[in-house]
């Protein structure tokens, strides 16, 4: 009976200790310095886009999460020595992270728009582009795009060294319109007041050969049981309209992007 007993509460302080780790809290690094995604607020705590998901994914995954502020070069440093557990602070999945970290699937995809007078009309051919002069920044992603997208259909690809060079030009008709991200048109232009009477116009950009796999979750390199979990969330979150609940707050347009990417 003894030993039955001794069995007993061995397996108990066993199954306590269990239960102490699975409470243990999920340690999620972010830079809070890139709103809309990551920002202050005026009393110091965290908001944005990625702050909301990350915690809408430990609602939906039961675990207590604790954020860690660091700045963003500091994040896979600080997840390869355990200061934290995964980075959820808008890193894009490529090859060359890859290499340090694993990710999760994405849970944005920042598509490229076009900005133009709004009202005009551009099919998802592109045709109408023909003849118009499209400002882009030099040397980023969307100038390699327009030039063999764009400027395939016959558009003029005008490159400057900064956006907002470029958002000063729409503005004032030397050029047609800008291809850029969505989030930085939306931010830095369309809601200004030198971005009134334009528009997103055609589709959404998002050729992974352009743009590459998207924002994920960053976790260390075989921590396959967080990329699994984590992974479930992100279907949960989309499929109970959490998800878009979220993307509404800060958003006018699909940042997921299309499923088959």
């Amino acid at each position: 009976m003894k030993k039955l007993a001794l069995l007993g509460a061995l397996a108990l302080s066993v199954f306590s200790l269990v239960s102490q780790a699975d409470e243990k809290p999920l340690k999620i690094g972010i830079e809070a310095a890139y709103p809309p995604f990551a920002f202050k607020q005026p009393d110091g705590s965290i908001a944005g886009f990625d702050y909301d998901i990350g915690n809408a994914l430990c609602e939906e995954m039961k675990a207590k999460c604790t954020w860690v502020e660091q700045e963003f070069d500091g994040l896979i440093p600080a997840l390869k020595v355990r200061k934290i557990d995964a980075i959820l602070s808008s890193m894009s999945i490529t090859e060359d992270r890859k290499k340090s970290v694993d990710f999760t699937k994405r849970y944005y995809l920042t598509p490229a728009r076009l900005v133009m007078k709004e009202g005009t009309a551009v099919s998802d051919s592109l045709d109408e582009l023909k003849g118009k002069k499209i400002g882009v920044q030099r040397g980023s992603i969307h100038d390699r795009f327009a030039k063999e997208v764009l400027g395939a259909k016959g558009a003029t690809v005008v490159p400057y060294g900064t956006q907002n060079e470029i958002y000063l030009d729409v503005a004032a008709g030397r050029l047609d319109g800008t291809v850029a991200d969505a989030t930085l048109l939306e931010d830095g232009f369309l809601k200004t007041d030198a971005g009134k009477g334009f528009a997103f116009v055609g589709p959404a950009f998002t050729d992974a050969k352009y743009f590459g796999d998207g924002i994920g979750i960053a976790v260390r390199k075989g921590d396959k049981a967080n990329v699994d979990r984590i992974n479930a969330a992100i279907d949960a979150i989309r499929a109970n309209g959490k998800y878009k609940e979220i993307e509404k707050k800060y958003f006018n347009f699909d940042i997921y992007g299309p499923d088959s990417n």
